[in-house]
């Protein structure tokens, strides 16, 4: 359910020390991260990134989620800025802190693994088990491209737990839940195992489809514990548009009108 939207307090000088703004977007990309926003509060705001728009500029330039960010004040001095990352092809929940103060707590639940994040991937094959823990170490495949992982006995400790949702047609719905925070951990881990993600250029490319369809990786919860004697934020994306037929054809099922208003998107029980 949508969480209420309270209004900001009054800054203090809206003029004071604004965080610069990049290089305006090219007028071809259209972005409406408002339309995108699940959660907003006075800390941080949660919104569901679409796939295929990286974080951050890239070596090459490019439009990124950083030239629409102005659209998400929402009547504060400064733009919002990133608590964590995604990988440009994976949509879904992605945190924002609001101001410094909120920046640096954030910093800290997500420094110390205090974040829950689970993620929805549709894989080629699937396991033969219905859970399981993966614990495999990774490192870097190259020191001149750093995003490119291996796995790796004396690399970092990295952790992904896994639960079957669904299977239909030589794919899996799979709910991956990250230990630990390494670059393209899930991808990695999902390729080493066997059944790489769907639509994956890099990890288990010779197994994919032609054409390569998207990334089929998907943010799906995120739960903050941010304020103490509170219940934590709880906040779920939609699957993009892109994953839907495969997810239908494994078993999901998107809300109706006879659940009511609090109907969900789930699994089969």
């Amino acid at each position: 359910m949508r969480q209420p939207f309270p209004p900001p307090p009054r800054p203090r000088s809206a003029a004071r020390d604004p965080a610069p703004a990049p290089a305006p977007a090219p007028a071809a990309l259209e972005v409406d991260l408002a339309a995108r926003l699940l959660y907003r509060d006075g800390l941080v705001l949660v919104i569901d990134k679409p796939a295929g728009l990286p974080v951050h500029a890239g070596p090459k330039g490019g439009p990124n989620l950083e030239h629409f960010l102005d659209a998400l004040r929402f009547g504060y001095p400064r733009r919002p800025a990133l608590a964590h990352r995604l990988d440009r092809d994976t949509s879904g929940c992605l945190v924002l802190g609001r101001h410094p103060a909120a920046l640096r707590r954030l910093g800290r639940l997500f420094a110390t693994g205090a974040v829950a994040k689970t993620y929805w991937a549709v894989v080629i094959g699937g396991p033969e088990e219905e859970e399981g823990r993966i614990e495999l170490p990774l490192s870097k495949r190259s020191a001149l491209r750093g995003w490119w992982m291996k796995v790796d006995p004396a690399g970092q400790p990295a952790i992904t737990s896994w639960r079957v949702l669904g299977r239909a047609d030589g794919l899996a719905w799979l709910e991956l839940r990250p230990l630990t925070g390494r670059t393209h951990q899930l991808r990695v881990h999902a390729e080493a195992s066997g059944w790489p993600v769907l639509g994956d250029p890099i990890y288990g490319r010779d197994r994919q489809p032609t054409p390569l369809p998207p990334l089929h990786l998907h943010a799906r919860a995120i739960v903050l514990p941010l304020r103490e004697n509170k219940p934590p934020i709880r906040v779920e994306a939609p699957p993009p548009p892109h994953m839907r037929e495969a997810l239908a054809r494994c078993g999901f099922r998107p809300p109706s009108p006879e659940d009511g208003p609090e109907g969900r998107e789930r699994a089969p029980a």
